[in-house]
């Protein structure tokens, strides 16, 4: 006789969740590109049971020259565009900052955006580490802020040096946060892997989307977890939820 198991879908587990990086602001980088996109998107993040959204565009010279005033514009646009659809749910604005040669001119320009109030995202490039990347995170904490560094799992050159992770949490204080596509695949098996180990490492301290576009959504909607990798992926979705529910709106 077969026995079969119920399934488990991550989305199962997000009623509630306040996504604190995402790529929904219309027209800003390579995220959204319309305000109706970004209305599809959040529309589908509500009706998944998220009960908030931090929205997060690049930083990034050269590439995504961003400035507080461009994002909050951005956000002026998309917030008249849900008002005309009488739509609502809590939200806020931040950035996803990468960490290059104009990061320490941006802190000491007081041009960041940070996520309720005194957490920094930050990010390197998938090419290769930022050599200034200590020193980075260290400048941020002189600046009251608490740097999260974005989906470490990505970076391939530490795919072979993951305890690198837990030496960069305990020396430079800094948070890490789990892109939850990864959980599923979608980044590819490599960086899957890569995810699995860090959470059965302990190192993650935050969960998000990272969701530019409805194919991450739609992705995200597809994943399924073991019951054995429940307890950990939990604990990530209610540290996040505990951390920025009452501070971030």
């Amino acid at each position: 006789m077969l026995l079969f198991s119920k399934k488990i879908f991550l989305v199962d587990l997000l009623e509630g969740f306040i996504d604190i990086h995402n790529h929904i602001l219309p027209g800003i980088d390579d995220g959204a590109k319309t305000s109706e996109d970004s209305f599809e998107m959040i529309k589908a993040l509500h009706n998944l049971g998220f009960d908030g959204l931090i929205h997060t565009p690049h930083i990034m010279s050269g590439v995504h020259p961003n400035t507080p005033e461009t994002i909050t514009r951005a956000e002026k646009n998309l917030s008249a565009h849900l008002d005309v659809h009488d739509f609502f749910i809590k939200r806020n604005i931040a950035a996803e900052h990468m960490i290059d040669e104009n990061f320490d001119q941006l802190l000491e320009k007081r041009e960041f955006m940070p996520l309720a109030k005194n957490y920094l995202l930050v990010e390197m490039s998938y090419l290769q580490a930022s050599a200034n990347l200590k020193d980075a995170l260290q400048l941020s904490v002189k600046n009251n802020l608490y740097p999260i560094l974005a989906h470490p799992e990505r970076y391939l050159y530490y795919h072979k040096k993951a305890d690198y992770f837990r030496r960069l949490k305990k020396t430079e204080h800094v948070f890490m946060q789990l892109n939850l596509l990864a959980l599923g695949g979608y980044y590819g098996s490599q960086v899957q892997k890569m995810a699995y180990t860090l959470l059965e490492m302990n190192i993650y301290d935050f969960a998000a989307t990272d969701a530019h576009h409805m194919r991450h959504i739609n992705a995200l909607k597809k994943i399924q977890l073991k019951k054995k990798d429940l307890p950990k992926i939990e604990h990530v979705i209610e540290m996040t939820i505990g951390s920025f529910y009452n501070r971030a709106f």
